[in-house]
């Protein structure tokens, strides 16, 4: 399905991104992105080192202004919503930085906590009630009073869902969540993420160059290319459609996966339902 190709099965879309452009002195990131998230998806950003996808989602999240082109979040304009309306529409939504973004400084439950003191009138007790519920969800019970510094990466993942999930948002942003983790714990966070944003019902955009991630979870997808088609995008559709495309800068790019089908070989799916039921 090509960029720009409408897909009358779908419903409302709560994203929409039109003709986005963004220079950065003489050099463009973006050129011409276009596309739509519905709700319900889990909408796969990914492409090579370079092509724009952290730019993008800097855009989504409205910490980054387009040179042209438009972002619409919930039917609202976003590029140029004053700051304190933007500030307002973000306690809508979650965020799952790369490295976790935990604040060295706060124990685990403090992190959680967070959200739910800025956006949220609960008094003490009631935030400490939700913090130790997402904790569980995740896998943390009993590790709320250690500092990040004090868990493994994997933890220190969950801990930054947890925050990301602790209003309930319909809309969780996630930037390579589980970059820096081995394929064993990859698809723990990955499943995890699913069964909870599942749960709450959430839409989700991923940024992601890991391949198996993104046939795990994808339910949508766009490819950026780079080069000649730098910041454009070169594939969109589902994960059948993206394996199917023909552009032999797609299937280079997915074919980093020995078997090209998506799914990781070193015996992560051996591991990964005990670990789950570990959680």
């Amino acid at each position: 399905m090509s960029a720009a190709e409408p897909d009358a099965t779908l419903g409302e879309p709560i994203i929409e991104v039109d003709s986005l452009v963004r220079h950065f002195g003489k050099q463009t990131v973006l050129n011409g992105v276009s596309f739509k998230v519905h709700a319900g998806d889990t909408f796969v950003i990914m492409g090579g080192s370079g092509c724009g996808k952290s730019t993008l989602l800097r855009h989504l999240i409205g910490t980054e202004k387009p040179t042209s082109g438009s972002i619409k979040i919930f039917g609202q304009e976003i590029t140029g919503m004053k700051a304190d309306a933007l500030q307002k529409l973000r306690g809508r939504y979650g965020m799952l930085f790369q490295s976790g973004a935990l604040l060295q400084s706060l124990t685990v439950a403090e992190n959680v906590a967070l959200p739910l003191v800025e956006h949220t009138p609960l008094d003490a007790g009631l935030i400490d009630t939700v913090v130790k519920m997402k904790l569980e969800q995740v896998g943390l019970t009993g590790h709320g009073h250690k500092k990040p510094s004090e868990i493994s990466g994997g933890m220190k993942k969950r801990a930054a869902l947890a925050r990301a999930l602790a209003l309930d948002p319909p809309l969780v942003f996630s930037d390579e969540p589980t970059a820096g983790l081995d394929p064993i714990m990859t698809a723990v966070v990955d499943e995890l993420t699913q069964r909870l944003t599942q749960k709450i019902g959430a839409t989700v955009v991923v940024v992601t160059h890991d391949m198996n991630s993104v046939f795990r979870i994808g339910t949508r997808i766009i490819m950026l290319g780079t080069g000649a088609n730098q910041g454009r995008i070169i594939a969109q559709g589902t994960p059948e459609e993206i394996r199917a495309d023909p552009d032999p800068a797609v299937q280079q790019f997915i074919n980093g996966d020995p078997d090209g089908d998506g799914v990781d070989d070193t015996g992560e799916l051996l591991y990964r339902d005990m670990l789950l039921r570990k959680l």
